[in-house]
Parts: structure tokens; sequence; C-alpha cells
């Protein structure tokens, strides 16, 4: 049974390539046409393959509607909760899991620092757009067009000498952190804060989160925190890898 199973599988990722006729299937699972097509008319009776007219076979419709669902169905939120509390036990900072809903960015998760020192943000609240490290990585994302739509109906205020107050500075940002894949924001919201942060992104690779650790500056420098950059990276990567149903990969930022 679990060898019927193995090769039934085995078809999907072939048929992934494009449209095959049962030769080319047979020919992939090393098996006789009779047994290759058993595994065919099973997967399509189940609509997992469809069969085409020229009688060539191709993914069917079912398949993706079931992805669809398992993606809909993720919690972000619940697969990288344990991943925050681990990076919050390492460094001891305050750490963050935010997510881009219409026109603002909302934190969904926060994972408090071991020092009395509490940081304004809470669960449910939307960040300081312009200037959080989390809102940058997530608009950075989005297609350069809506990118700049967005951009031009913000408001910049000025929360400190080092925030954002323009567009043109904005776009600027945005398109350092869709090169570099991180983003910070030292002391742009609030004067004493330093954060650095990193994409969650799902199976297409567009981010779906952005996580980022944070911590007071009478607590690390900007330059101890951004020596975090590192393993924020690796927590942001294990958190994407388990969204997406992924093996783990070696480590991708020693």
């Amino acid at each position: 049974m679990s060898q019927t199973v193995d090769r039934a599988l085995s078809i999907l990722p072939l048929l992934a390539e494009g449209p095959a006729n049962l030769e080319q299937v047979a020919a992939r699972l090393g098996v006789h046409k009779s047994t290759a097509l058993r595994l065919l008319r099973t997967l399509h009776e189940h609509g997992i393959v469809h069969r085409q007219p020229d009688q060539r076979y191709r993914l069917g419709s079912r398949i993706f509607a079931l992805a669809q669902q398992a993606v809909e169905n993720l919690d972000v939120r619940e697969i990288a909760h344990p991943h925050l509390v681990e990076l919050n036990a390492r460094t001891g900072h305050t750490v963050h899991l935010a997510v881009h809903e219409e026109d603002e960015v909302l934190y969904i998760d926060k994972v408090e620092s071991r020092y009395p020192v509490r940081m304004y943000s809470r669960i449910g609240k939307p960040v300081a757009i312009t200037n959080a490290a989390v809102a940058k990585l997530l608009l950075a994302d989005l297609p350069e067009q809506e990118r700049r739509a967005v951009a031009q109906r913000l408001d910049y205020p000025r929360y400190t000498a080092r925030s954002i107050t323009d567009a043109k500075t904005f776009l600027a940002e945005l398109a350092k952190v869709r090169e570099q894949g991180w983003a910070t924001d030292l002391g742009g919201h609030e004067e004493s804060i330093n954060c650095v942060g990193a994409p969650v992104r799902g199976p297409d690779g567009r981010a779906v989160a952005a996580m980022s650790v944070s911590a007071p500056n009478v607590v690390v420098s900007a330059d101890e925190l951004l020596g975090l950059l590192p393993l924020v990276r690796r927590t942001a990567d294990a958190i994407s890898d388990e969204y997406s149903g992924k093996t783990p990969e070696k480590e991708r930022h020693p």
C-alpha cells in the first residue's frame, strides 16, 4: 500500500511540469502502463488529475482547490508564536509579528522583553506605517504600482528627527528594503527605540507577515541590535518554511 501511495504521489510533480501521456507517466514511475493507468484512474476519480481530449493527463482542479483551502486555513500567528518566544528567550528583547490589511499594518503578536522598559505597541493596533520596520517590509513587497499608490495616500507625521516625512523618501526606503530583504527603524517612531525586522514568506514567495526585534537604546545600541540581524532572519526563514510546508533549509544567514 505504501508503495502504491508513493507512486501515485510521484505522478503529481511530473504533471506539474505540464500534461503527460500514459507512456510518459509509466516511464517516470518505472512501471508497466497498466499499473500507471490504475493510478491515474484513481487520481482522476478524486479530481486530482484530469484527462484531456488528447488523452494526456494534467493536474485537476481539485488539487488547486485543496491547496487554496489549506492556505486560507493557515494561521501565521499560531505557526510563528513558538519561534517568537524562542527568539525572545535568546535575546531578551521585545519581538513583534505584523500583517498588512487594507491600508494598515497591524501587530498580531507580541512577546514582551525581560527588562522593565515596556513598549507602546499593542496587539491589534496599527503600527507607525511610515517608519516601522515591519511596515516597510510588508509594503516593500507590494507590486511597484500598488506600492507607489499606497505611498501617495499616506500621511507622514514627524514623530522624531529621524522620521520619514515624504513619499519620495519613503519609496526610496522601500526600494532599499525590497532589495536587501530586511528593514530597520532606528529611532524613526520613538526616539529611544530601535528595531530590526525580516519578512515571513508564503509558498509563492510573497510576504504574508513580518517580524521584528525591538529594544531601547538604554539597553542596547543600534549597532548591537543590528548584530542580531542574522538571528532575526533565520527565525523569519524558519517561520516561512513551516508556514509553507517546506523542509527547513540549511542556515541561510550565518
